[in-house]
C-alpha cells in the first residue's frame, strides 16, 4: 500500500524534480511539466502515461487504474488508486512518467546509472 510519503520519496529522488502545491494537489514536475499529481484527499495519483496505452492499462486492472478526468483526456495522463499500488509498482510508474518529461539522453543516463533498462 502506497501513500503520499512514498510518492514524495520516489519523485524527489529523480533528477530535476520539484514539488509544488497547486489547487490543493501535490504535484511533481520537471521545469513546468507535471508528471505526477496526488489528489487533496491523498487517495488518487495522476501520472504521465502514453495515451494510446492507457485504455489497456485501465482495462487490465480497473480496481487500480482509472481514465483521466474528462478535462485531462487530451494529455498523456492516467489515474490510480494510490492505496492499491505497492511501493515497487509506484516507483516503476513514477520513473516511467518522469522519463516522459525529461530529455531522452538525460533519462537514459539516469536509468543506466540505476541499473534500469531503457524504457
Amino acid at each position: 500500500m502506497a501513500g503520499l510519503d512514498d510518492v514524495r520519496r520516489i519523485a524527489m529522488s529523480l533528477p530535476r524534480t520539484s514539488e509544488h502545491l497547486i489547487r490543493d494537489h501535490v504535484k511533481f514536475r520537471v521545469g513546468r511539466l507535471v508528471y505526477a499529481s496526488v489528489s487533496p484527499d491523498e487517495e488518487r495519483l495522476g501520472f504521465g502515461f502514453p495515451k494510446d496505452e492507457r485504455a489497456a492499462l485501465v482495462a487490465s486492472r480497473p480496481e487500480v487504474f482509472m481514465m483521466p478526468l474528462r478535462s485531462d483526456e487530451r494529455y498523456h495522463w492516467v489515474r490510480a488508486r494510490l492505496a492499491a499500488l505497492d511501493p515497487d509498482e509506484l516507483r516503476e510508474l513514477l520513473i516511467d512518467a518522469w522519463c516522459m518529461v525529461m530529455p531522452k539522453t538525460i533519462a537514459a543516463r539516469y536509468l543506466e546509472s540505476q541499473g534500469i533498462g531503457p524504457r
